[in-house]
């Protein structure tokens, strides 16, 4: 939550004031669903939630015609401060997220070496294939109306993502190839 909360309060001080509806368009521009997790549906609870806690205010709430009521949202001092210690905490300090993977991987001797090494290079082909979008949307006419930082971003994920093709071509050989006896770990 906490990546959300600044994202969340990190955009409406920069585009304040601002309905929630340009938020959430603001974040899926900047694929922050895939990257930050921060999804869709939760960007309205958030903004209520934020206001709430006296993070941010409502500006005015409008209507137009059969349209949905559009509440207009500034950040208040207090989320200022929030926004900057919680900003200032994912610059300075490493955060480990639970990886699924890594999870799975503790375990790979449960599964034969053939699917090991077969689910590696699937793994890879899968961030061959995001780092190809990342590629064409860094391209695309519409990133150049994004600050430039938005690009730095995509180019982190992909180098990101093309160490861990390396890896996972690497290991799936290591896997192949190791002298040691395979043994699943109801056989051991």
């Amino acid at each position: 939550m906490s990546a959300t909360r600044m994202m969340i309060l990190g955009l409406v001080q920069w585009l304040e004031p601002v309905h929630g509806y340009d938020v959430r368009r603001e974040l899926l521009s900047w694929s922050a669903d895939k990257w930050a997790n921060v999804q869709p549906g939760s960007i309205y609870h958030a903004l209520r939630k934020l206001t709430e806690e006296g993070l941010l205010h409502e500006v005015a709430t409008e209507q137009v015609g059969s349209r949905p009521a559009r509440t207009t949202y500034e950040i208040t001092e207090k989320g200022k401060a929030e926004f900057q210690a919680l900003l200032r905490n994912g610059w300075w300090n490493l955060t480990p997220g639970a990886d699924p993977f890594m999870a799975a991987f503790s375990f790979l001797p449960a599964l034969p070496r053939e699917e090991s090494a077969a689910a590696l290079r699937n793994r890879a082909t899968q961030l061959r294939a995001g780092v190809q979008q990342l590629e064409a949307a860094t391209k695309a006419d519409w990133a150049d109306n994004k600050p430039v930082f938005v690009s730095w971003m995509w180019e982190r994920s992909i180098v990101m993502a093309e160490a861990e093709i390396a890896w996972c071509e690497r290991t799936a050989r290591r896997i192949e190839t190791t002298d040691d006896t395979w043994k699943p770990l109801n056989q051991v």
